[in-house]
C-alpha cells in the first residue's frame, strides 16, 4: 500500500471511533462535567476519542496535515445515522441534504488542499506565535459560547479549532521523532508542543461536549468543518503546503467552504425543527383541551 492509502485507511478507522464517541457524548451532553467524570458511559466516550486520536496520529505520519484532516467529515456521515438509530428515529430529508452538502464541500477542500512535496513540521519560532494566536481565537469563541442563550455552534467551532491545531502539533512531534528518534522529545520545542497537545485536546473535548447540548448534527458539522480549516490554514501558512490548481483551485476551495457552511445551516435547521415539534404538539393539545 502507498503512504496515501495507509493514511486513508487509518483516517476511516479514526472517524468510526470518533463517531461512536460523538453519539455517546450527545446522549449525556446536559450533565455537568463533575457528573460526567463519574459516568462509565462518558468514560467509554473518552476511550473511543482516545482510539480515534491514536489512529489519527499514525495517519499524520503517512499523509499531509491538510490531507488527513478533511477525512474527519466521515465522523459526521457516520454519527448522525448512528445517533438516529439509537433513539429509534429516521434521519430526516433535511439532515440527509445537510450532510450531503457538507460532505461535498469538504470533499472539494480535500481534493485541492495539501499539495506538498513532504510532511512538514512547525518550527520552534513559529510554535510560540501559533499558540498565542490559537489562545486568542479560543478565548474569543469560548466567550461567545458562554453568553446566555448563545448557540452551541460557537463552542463547536472552538472545539474544531483546538483539535485542528493539536493535529498540526502532533504531526510536528511525530516528524521530529521520526527524524531524530525519541531523543527529540527532550528538546524544549517538543516538550512545549507535547504540553500544548494535551491542553488543546482537553479543551477541544470540553468545548465539543458543551456544543452537543444543542443536538448532534449541526455542532458536529461545525466542529468537523472548523477542524480541517484550522489545519489547512496552518499547513498553508507554516508548513509549505499549497492549494492545487492555482487561482482556480483557490476559488473552488472557497466555494467548497461556502457549500460546507450551507450544509451546516441545513443541519441546524433540522435540529431546530425537531426541537419545535414537542412545543407545537403541546400547544395543540392545550388548545384542544381548552
Amino acid at each position: 500500500m502507498t503512504s496515501t492509502a495507509i493514511a486513508v485507511v487509518l483516517c476511516v478507522a479514526s472517524a468510526m471511533a470518533y463517531a461512536g464517541a460523538a453519539v455517546v457524548q450527545e446522549r449525556v451532553a446536559h450533565r455537568p462535567v463533575r457528573v460526567l467524570l463519574s459516568m462509565p458511559l462518558w468514560g467509554a466516550a473518552i476511550g473511543l476519542n482516545g482510539a480515534g486520536a491514536a489512529l489519527h496520529v499514525v495517519a499524520l505520519r503517512y499523509g499531509a496535515l491538510s490531507l488527513v484532516q478533511p477525512f474527519g467529515v466521515l465522523t459526521l456521515v457516520l454519527a448522525v445515522p448512528f445517533g438516529a438509530v439509537l433513539v429509534r428515529r429516521a434521519v430526516t430529508r433535511v439532515e440527509w441534504h445537510g450532510m450531503a452538502v457538507t460532505v461535498a464541500g469538504l470533499g472539494g477542500i480535500l481534493v485541492l488542499m495539501g499539495a506538498t512535496s513532504g510532511i512538514g513540521a512547525v518550527g520552534a519560532g513559529q510554535l510560540i506565535g501559533l499558540l498565542l494566536v490559537t489562545a486568542a481565537v479560543l478565548t474569543t469563541l469560548g466567550g461567545w459560547s458562554a453568553v446566555p442563550g448563545a448557540s452551541g455552534l460557537w463552542a463547536a467551532a472552538a472545539g474544531g479549532v483546538a483539535f485542528g491545531v493539536s493535529s498540526a502539533l502532533t504531526q510536528t512531534v511525530a516528524v521530529q521523532v521520526s527524524d531524530a528518534g525519541l531523543g527529540a522529545l527532550s528538546r524544549p520545542g517538543a516538550v512545549l508542543a507535547a504540553v500544548a497537545i494535551a491542553v488543546l485536546s482537553g479543551a477541544g473535548l470540553l468545548f465539543t461536549q458543551r456544543s452537543y447540548r444543542d443536538g448532534l448534527a449541526a455542532p458536529l458539522a461545525v466542529n468537523t468543518l472548523a477542524n480541517p480549516v484550522a489545519a489547512a490554514v496552518i499547513g498553508l501558512v507554516l508548513l509549505g503546503e499549497r492549494v492545487a490548481g492555482g487561482s482556480v483551485g483557490v476559488a473552488v476551495v472557497g466555494f467548497s467552504a461556502l457549500a460546507a457552511g450551507i450544509g451546516v445551516g441545513l443541519l441546524a435547521k433540522a435540529q431546530a425543527e425537531r426541537d419545535d415539534r414537542p412545543a407545537r404538539a403541546g400547544a395543540v393539545r392545550a388548545v384542544a383541551g381548552g
